[in-house]
């Protein structure tokens, strides 16, 4: 049988933790088991041989109040049960056939104790944890043919148990806090980093820039070179700029006197026409370049949405071949650069009346809807064209793309879309393209509501 492709292969599902966490994690994890290890060790080492020698002296106090007892008058013997009563914590009953007994030894350790309070006091001795329902530490023996019961406090066979619970689990906690502490100090400079590179992401190089005079060797090595990385990028940027400015100049310039000259010295309507539009469609290619390598810093604030509609769709409006339905209110108000979003649905406007036209009569009808949601704004625009197939559906946004549908039929820069979906990502929206299901191609944004607050 044919192993399946990777591509169809389930990735193993994983927890996905930041850095701190897992940081914190495995720092916890150490002090854990370190704690885990030092327990066991004081438990073989210092608790059970304490607690052993404890039993010995319990058996040791049995055996002196026993003979007490055997060598004493009955007089005496009342006066040395209410001293070791008052003075000792420990209680003589005498011991009846019939009571009710809870065997002693629950655990291994217990049962240890027993053996070796046993082996001091004979085999005949008893221990019970509890006697006619009265809890406690209870050592049954004989004197003679009478039978008795030594009560005393269980907590005897602890030695400072409470105390050293309580050492322990405030160096658990301390060790806890120690390693939040340190995983907080190792994840600082990825959180600077992080930051910075936000800030890269957003064009602004002043903000970038990294301390260079951190204590640690490896961390100012790295910030050293992010913002020599930056001061290169910074200069990039403004080399880019001035070189756009030129290619600007010095290829329009030439291109608006060759239409001039075209104009005026050719003699043949057609060509004349053919050439100037040759021309027009050059200069045009070269305004939808410079829009989308320009910088990507834009300045966000509240911008009337119907009212930028309105003006991208004012130049078409007596044109017959287009058509447009609108639907947004008046006072709907998007975060966004007033400059950039009438950029947006201007090509978009352009990538419909070239690419959108309806295959029954060639009219481009085209639909701009708004609408509001959960502190955004959805604006859909929508053709009736013939769509693309969705294996170009997938590469329309792409720089230069063309597809090879009827969507494609005149000649275009490829950028239109591009510059479409770059400037709505700048304005902190979203960008998609898709097949409409009742026919052409929809253009679906989603922009940030001019009183929510900017992302990022």
């Amino acid at each position: 049988m044919n192993a399946p492709p990777a591509s169809s292969v389930s990735p193993r599902w994983r927890l996905r933790f930041s850095f701190f966490w897992r940081s914190f994690f495995l720092i916890g994890l150490l002090v854990l088991s370190s704690t885990l290890v030092w327990l066991q060790i004081f438990m073989t080492q210092e608790y059970e041989p304490g607690v052993v020698r404890n039993a010995q002296q319990i058996a040791t106090m049995v055996n002196l109040t026993r003979n007490a007892l055997r060598n004493s008058d009955d007089i005496a013997r009342v006066s040395l049960v209410k001293m070791l009563s008052e003075e000792e914590d420990v209680r003589i009953f005498p011991r009846e056939p019939n009571d009710l007994i809870e065997p002693f030894g629950d655990n291994a350790l217990e049962q240890r104790l027993a053996q070796v309070v046993t082996g001091r006091l004979g085999d005949g001795t008893v221990l019970a944890s509890s006697v006619n329902g009265q809890s406690g530490l209870w050592v049954g023996f004989d004197i003679g043919r009478d039978s008795y019961w030594l009560q005393m406090n269980p907590s005897r066979l602890q030695p400072g148990a409470p105390a050293w619970l309580i050492w322990l689990g405030l160096t658990l906690v301390v060790s806890l806090l120690g390693a939040a502490w340190i995983a907080r100090r190792l994840n600082s400079p990825l959180r600077w980093l992080l930051q910075a590179t936000e800030h890269v992401s957003d064009g602004e190089f002043d903000a970038a820039r990294l301390r260079e005079d951190v204590s640690t060797r490896e961390v100012r090595a790295v910030n050293s070179g992010f913002n020599r990385m930056v001061d290169r990028l910074a200069n990039l940027e403004q080399e880019r700029t001035l070189m756009l400015a030129g290619i600007s100049h010095d290829l329009r310039t030439p291109l608006a006197r060759l239409r001039l000259e075209t104009e005026m010295s050719v003699p043949d309507p057609q060509a004349r026409e053919l050439m100037v539009a040759d021309i027009a469609q050059v200069d045009e290619i070269i305004g939808k370049f410079l829009d989308y390598a320009r910088p990507e810093r834009v300045t966000l604030e509240p911008v009337a949405l119907a009212a930028t509609i309105s003006r991208c769709i004012a130049p078409w409006r007596m044109n017959p071949r287009i058509e447009f339905k609108v639907e947004a209110a008046e006072d709907l108000q998007v975060q966004a650069d007033a400059v950039e979003l009438g950029r947006v649905l201007s090509n978009l406007i352009e990538n419909a009346r070239r690419y959108g036209q309806s295959t029954s009569d060639g009219i481009t009808r085209l639909e701009i809807v708004a609408r509001q949601h959960e502190g955004w704004v959805l604006l859909r625009v929508r053709d009736q064209g013939p769509g693309v197939s969705d294996e170009a559906l997938k590469h329309l946004t792409q720089p230069f793309f063309r597809a090879d549908t009827a969507r494609t039929s005149a000649l275009g820069s490829g950028l239109g879309l591009a510059i479409a979906e770059r400037a709505v990502q700048r304005m902190g929206g979203t960008f998609s393209i898709f097949n409409n299901s009742a026919g052409g191609l929809m253009a679906l944004m989603k922009l940030r509501l001019a009183d929510q607050p900017p992302l990022g």
